[in-house]
């Protein structure tokens, strides 16, 4: 009963984080903490990009937190919920017209935080009164009565149609 288990637990910590966005690159990482003597992965901080499927030339960069050691080696850690985001215009910002509206916005990343229930949703909100699109960044856990959340935003040259 046990080996079946673990086989599915294997195979879902192998699979890695969902995304919403059709690609997301590792830029880089730093190590914060050693683990187990350097025999397991470290504690450490990835940062992460992601381009806005509907917005051409928007691309996000956000940081979290990673736990290292066995449990993080395999997929079965919680990792913290702390993260930073940035969002950078990479030529002229089109939004185009299957791009969400509202006020509830739209899921355009995401990313497992732990092996169940835990997860870091970044919406994009579309401000027509300033030109802008939004990003907030969240986490689908709540700590102490609110979730962690980040924001960045990103000016449109022209305006929003």
């Amino acid at each position: 009963m046990r080996r079946p288990a673990f086989a599915l637990l294997a195979a879902i910590a192998l699979a890695g984080p969902a995304s919403a966005a059709d690609e997301t690159a590792q830029i880089g990482y730093v190590n914060t903490a050693l683990t187990n003597l350097g025999l397991t992965r470290s504690h450490r901080v990835v940062v992460e990009r992601f381009d806005d499927p509907d917005v051409r030339n928007v691309s996000c960069y956000i940081s979290q937190a990673r736990t290292g050691g066995l449990s993080g080696m395999v997929g079965v850690a919680e990792d913290p919920a702390r993260f930073a985001l940035s969002c950078a215009a990479t030529g002229p910002v089109e939004i185009l017209p299957e791009a969400k509206r509202g006020e509830r916005g739209e899921v355009v990343h995401e990313s497992s935080t732990s092996l169940f229930f835990k997860e870091t949703r970044v919406h994009r909100f579309i401000d027509e009164q300033r030109n802008a699109v939004i990003y907030l960044a969240w986490s689908t856990r709540l700590v102490e009565g609110s979730p962690f959340s980040a924001v960045a935003a990103v000016p449109v040259a022209t305006s929003i149609r």
